[in-house]
């Protein structure tokens, strides 16, 4: 496990769903995927002066094409800091991890002052809806009993990609993490988990389940709807999640969005 030593608090960068092509010209329902993507980058270039770390939560290819991770792992060493990246239901794990071999992209842990953060695999290939396998479930245990046993480590950090509580959307109910009962129930047999970091359903929340602080964040292209029957785009822009993480365990954060563009999407589309 790496262990890293920064300022408090610990400045934390999570880009998530980013749906890329192996070329600049792929869409999704309209959107140009790697434009939407270039627009959020500047706008990290912009207003995250000191990042620690970049977390990517899955979806980062559309195609699952090599070189669509390559682009992305090229356009982010613009940040010069560590990353680290999960599958999500978009893309290949086995090819991820040979387009990050020689990089720490893939590593599932990372110490970073009194904070652990653990990165886990939901992903099934070829498969929308997710779910942690009995190896993810047990690594899970033991990164978290290691925890407890660990004076150093004070906090920790759980990244997946799929949601793990329902989504807001009746068109979501199959989509999420099907064992999340599961989940949770290792999470609070710990002292020190106490925020879960996810994407997938393309929304900003913030919320308590079962005494955990739930974040999701927003897609780097197109938005889902909340609170609907039916499949729909919302029209908020694209955007990206901060985090500030303090010794004492408070997590500060925000979603920032793309602002003076407007992004073509199909809002009329039933589906993708």
């Amino acid at each position: 496990m790496n262990a890293l030593t920064t300022q408090d608090p610990v400045n934390i960068v999570q880009i998530t769903d980013t749906h890329l092509y192996g070329g600049n010209n792929g869409t999704l329902l309209k959107m140009n995927t790697r434009e939407s993507y270039d627009h959020v980058i500047k706008l990290i270039q912009t207003r995250e002066k000191a990042i620690d770390c970049i977390l990517a939560t899955g979806d980062i290819a559309q195609d699952a094409s090599k070189e669509a991770y390559q682009e992305f792992l090229e356009s982010i060493s613009c940040f010069d800091t560590t990353t680290r990246w999960i599958p999500g239901n978009h893309d290949n794990a086995t090819t991820m991890a040979e387009v990050a071999s020689g990089t720490s992209a893939c590593e599932k842990i990372i110490q970073i002052n009194n904070w652990m953060i653990i990165l886990l695999d939901s992903s099934i290939l070829g498969q929308v809806h997710g779910t942690l396998a009995s190896s993810e479930l047990e690594f899970l245990k033991q990164s978290l009993a290691s925890a407890e046993e660990n004076a150093a480590v004070e906090h920790c950090l759980v990244c997946l990609h799929h949601n793990p509580v329902p989504g807001n959307a009746g068109w979501m109910k199959d989509i999420g993490l099907n064992n999340g009962a599961a989940f949770f129930k290792v999470l609070k047999k710990s002292s020190k988990a106490g925020t879960v970091l996810y994407g997938h359903i393309h929304q900003q929340l913030d919320f308590q389940h079962q005494g955990i602080r739930c974040l999701c964040s927003p897609s780097s292209c197109i938005q889902f709807k909340p609170n609907v029957t039916n499949f729909a785009l919302d029209k908020l822009n694209p955007g990206y999640r901060w985090l500030k993480l303090y010794t004492d365990g408070r997590v500060e954060t925000e979603v920032v969005r793309v602002s003076g563009e407007i992004f073509e999407a199909d809002f009329s589309s039933p589906g993708y």
